[in-house]
Order: C-alpha cells, then structure tokens, then sequence
C-alpha cells in the first residue's frame, strides 16, 4: 500500500538555511532507502517540513524506514550545528496516511511535486532543486538510484497539469488526511482500508458526540 508521510520542524522553525541542508537530508533518504529497499515514488523538501510518498514492500517497512530516516537525520543536524541537546529538530512522530493506487495516488503526487511552487518558493514546479520532479526530469543519478516507477502511469502532460491550481476541494480532503491520518481514496475503499489498518477512527467527527436534548429544557 502506497502512504503519503511528512513531517515538520519543531516551534515552527527551519530545518533547511541553505542548499547544503537539503542536499544533507537527499543523502539521509537515499542511505534510508538503501537500507530498507523503500519505493521512493515522490518527494519534496521546503524549508521547514518536507513530503515523501512511499511504497513499502512489507508490513512494518514504513516505520523502520521514518524511523531511520528521521533519527539519523536530527543527529547529523544537531552534529553539522553544533546544538546537539538543545532541543528537538521535528515537532514529533511523522504523519502518514495511506493512498489508493488509482486518480487519487495523482493527486496526492501533484499535491507534493507542486509544494514549493504553492508556496511561491519558484515560478515554475520543475524548477525547484530538492524534489523527485526536478531529479527525474533530468534523469540524474539520484533518480535512477533512489526513486522508484510509480504504480500508476504519470499522465503525458504531467508538468503542464502541475502548474494548474488544485481545486480547493481537493486540498481541504488532502489536508483533513495529513491531519488525521485518515485513508485518501474513494469511499469504498476508504471503508475497506480503514478496517483493515485500523484506521477507523480516523474518519469519525472530532469532538464530543452530542448529547440529546432533555424533554422540557
């Protein structure tokens, strides 16, 4: 099963000052994925949090892999600072939720290789250097030795659709699956995948259920 994971830096500060850092996490996520033999399908690093898209090949793979990841980063971050016990690089435990291989896996990869352009961080997607769009398009030795084929066809006109908005329909049902952790897909599938990860409660409305009303108040 495909799952979309991130996290962000602590207090709402930076992890990425200048493109040393970047290049710095890319080294950390190509060891990972060696290390794990994880599917990078998709990524992009900004400057205080960052979006990967992963296919694990079997049960308990996408922990070891953020668990790795996320470790060995934050102590050679705290090593190249200079700040080691002064406090925590990421805000916690990565975010992940899982993705229906089918028109919603494309989003949520649009979502991701469109991050940057979103923020106003460049003027076209392909133009930012820390994504899995930018290594693949030029078909470097990152691409070919760290990222994997996606499971669904990338469309013909990829970088054309990755300039176009995404419907403010579609990032409020992103968003609410970063937030909650909550299965991305059609509602069937969600249904099945929920049980089986047990993901349930993820889907219900938050807060206190309401109470019923008492006759005569």
């Amino acid at each position: 099963m495909v799952f979309h994971a991130l996290n962000r830096a602590n207090a709402r500060t930076q992890i990425f000052y200048k493109p040393e850092d970047y290049a710095a996490f890319e080294a950390v996520l190509a060891e990972a994925r060696e290390r794990t033999g994880m599917r990078v399908l998709s990524y992009c690093l900004m400057p205080n949090h960052w979006h990967l898209v992963l296919w694990p090949q079997q049960d308990g793979d996408l922990s070891r892999f953020m668990g790795w990841l996320t470790l060995t980063h934050t102590q050679r971050w705290h090593s190249h600072y200079q700040t080691a016990g002064t406090g925590h690089v990421y805000q916690g435990r990565f975010k992940s939720f899982p993705i229906q291989t089918d028109e919603h896996f494309l989003t949520v990869c649009r979502y991701v290789e469109r991050n940057a352009l979103r923020a106003s961080l460049c003027t076209l997607a392909e133009e930012w250097p820390w994504s899995s769009l930018y290594h693949r398009l030029r078909k470097d030795e990152f691409a070919t030795q760290v990222l994997s084929e996606w499971p669904v066809p990338r469309p013909r006109l990829w970088l054309s659709h990755l300039q176009q908005p995404q419907s403010e329909a579609e990032l409020a049902a992103l968003r609410r699956s970063v937030a909650r952790g909550a299965p991305f897909g059609d509602s069937q599938w969600i249904e099945r995948v929920a049980k089986q990860l047990d993901l349930e409660t993820t889907l219900r409305p938050r807060g206190r259920p309401r109470q019923p009303e008492k006759k005569g108040s």
